[in-house]
């Protein structure tokens, strides 16, 4: 579904990717894990061109995309592969939940206005929020307002869903019925995912395989009993302590 070879990206004199070489299933969910400021989103970006690689070549389900020589017409084919759930939400404040969720299905897929919202209330009742269908986004909670965030993103029948720490903006009483949510879809649909995360028990519970990243390389990857586990690789390990004395 995903195949990526030779990723490099650069700003201005810090190298964030350093040649990153990466293939997801289809179907997978695959969990990116790793320091802060490693390379994580940037990859996760890349993916759907949101950020425009240095180098290297980005496949999902037969588009390939190629730095430095991909066509306007050819990112807008990658991008509808795609959806991306971002760790601000990004909604639509004078709408309502429904309506976000409906709206874009009305102009990426040209569904007529009803089509659009009865599709959209069987979304909200997927992510637990019918009865906020007449609710304004702006007076939803932060844990609601990442739910339709994911009811706006499924809505657009993806082939992979990236999750860019689709938590770490929330307080931690609401992080729970997020990851739920996501959770469910995983288990639920053959949907292909890719989430970064500093969830490690989500991470551990959801993920077909997790990836560990630091210093904008993949350092090591394998199924989430051999990586939280068994870790090979020192790095991981010493990772993984971290995480685990914080707490």
């Amino acid at each position: 579904m995903i195949t990526i070879r030779g990723l490099k990206k650069r700003f201005g004199a810090l190298e964030v990717l350093k040649g990153v070489d990466l293939d997801v299933e289809d179907g997978e969910v695959m969990a990116i894990i790793g320091p802060s400021g490693t390379g994580k989103s940037t990859l996760l970006r890349c993916m759907n061109y949101l950020e425009v690689p240095d180098a290297g070549e980005v496949s999902i389900d037969g588009i390939t995309l190629t730095a430095g020589q991909a066509a306007r017409r050819d990112i807008y084919k990658l991008r509808r592969k795609t959806a991306m759930i971002f760790q601000n939400f990004h909604l639509f404040n004078n709408k309502t939940a429904l309506e976000n969720i409906a709206f874009p299905t009305q102009i990426v897929q040209h569904k007529k206005k009803k089509e659009a919202r009865a599709a959209a209330l069987k979304i909200l009742e997927q992510v637990g929020l019918e009865e906020k269908a007449d609710a304004s986004s702006a007076t939803l909670s932060g844990g609601q307002q990442q739910r339709v965030a994911i009811g706006r993103a499924i809505a657009l029948n993806p082939k992979v869903m990236l999750f860019d720490e689709p938590t770490s903006a929330l307080d931690p009483y609401l992080v729970g019925e997020v990851l739920n949510v996501i959770r469910g879809l995983a288990r639920k649909h053959n949907m292909t995912m890719v989430i970064v995360t500093h969830e490690m028990s989500f991470a551990r519970d959801v993920a077909d395989r997790v990836v560990y990243m630091n210093h904008g390389r993949i350092v090591e990857s394998g199924t989430p009993e051999q990586i939280f586990n068994a870790p090979q690789q020192e790095e991981t390990r010493q990772f993984l302590m971290h995480i685990s004395e914080r707490r």
